[in-house]
């Protein structure tokens, strides 16, 4: 699929539907591959790794990219018009070609993946500002319950988009994003091992690593908070 082409499907989505693509463009090349070092980091040894909320497939080709031999690679996109997308993308890559079982494409949301599969690895490019307190709550929960103990998960926000909801925005939805920013907030403290800025992306984002705790899921509420590599 032309690139150009995949920009405009992306262009109408979020002109269709904002508050569910979150973004106004596909995260540009210096977002993926911070976003998927962890993939490289951990290679060579195989992989299950996890890509939830793909859009048209910028982050995926960076995973592909990297996935090293005998990995398995699940995306998980909900909007029809993308999954169809990913899925030529998939029968399409090179880098797949006699083996396309390696990379699945699910056509639902994360919450509701089916299976109770761990992942060594899960990639977020949820717009998790853009919904209730209580939905991304579920979502970051359901991520970390995803992962295999000592797990990683990245995701990223866009720099400033709280200081622009609280200029532009009614102050319901001003009130909302503040709400979904503090149960964000928490899981940072909690989970988090890294944070990164990424200037080279239109707009500029912030990069969060968070690990999933070496105990059971259930107490991972009651793990304590550190953070390195702040303010890279």
């Amino acid at each position: 699929m032309d690139l150009r082409t995949m920009d405009w499907t992306f262009l109408t989505e979020a002109a269709r539907d904002p508050r569910t693509t979150g973004a106004v463009a596909p995260s540009g090349r210096a977002l993926a591959r911070a976003l998927t070092e962890p993939v490289r980091t951990l290679a060579p040894r195989p992989l299950t790794v996890l890509e939830a909320g793909a859009g048209t497939g910028a982050v995926t080709r960076a995973l592909i990219h990297r996935l090293s031999p005998g990995s398995r690679l699940d995306v998980v996109e909900a909007n029809p018009r993308f999954a169809d997308r990913l899925c030529r993308l998939v029968d399409t890559h090179p880098r797949l070609a006699g083996e396309p079982e390696r990379v699945r494409v699910h056509r639902s949301y994360v919450e509701d993946l089916p299976g109770a599969g761990r992942y060594d690895v899960i990639v977020a490019g949820l717009p998790l500002t853009n919904f209730t307190p209580d939905r991304a709550d579920a979502i970051m929960a359901r991520l970390l319950e995803l992962l295999h103990p000592g797990g990683t998960l990245t995701y990223f926000a866009y720099l400033g988009t709280g200081q622009a909801r609280t200029l532009l925005s009614s102050r319901a939805e001003a009130r909302r994003h503040h709400a979904v920013q503090e149960v964000m907030d928490g899981y940072q403290r909690r989970y988090a091992t890294g944070r990164w800025s990424v200037w080279a992306n239109l707009p500029p984002a912030r990069v969060w690593q968070l690990r999933s705790p070496l105990r059971d899921a259930q107490d991972m509420r009651d793990e304590p908070y550190a953070v390195v590599g702040a303010g890279r």
